[in-house]
């Protein structure tokens, strides 16, 4: 999968935390919200951190 980084090294804008919060909610995987937002995957969880957001496990676990 191509990594998406069109925005990296640029500020957050409340716009995109606000996103950011929206998809975290969805429970929209990592990957997928680094797609929309033009983030690394390693930007989408350092600021899910930074903001206190939690992100859908990449691996949720399985139950047998």
């Amino acid at each position: 999968m191509a990594k998406s980084t069109r925005n990296s090294g640029k500020q957050w804008t409340t716009q995109e935390v606000a996103k950011l919060k929206t998809l975290a909610r969805q429970k929209t995987p990592a990957r997928v919200i680094g797609l929309k937002l033009g983030r690394t995957l390693r930007a989408i969880y350092n600021k899910a951190f930074e903001k206190g957001i939690q992100l859908k496990p990449t691996h949720p676990s399985r139950s047998k």
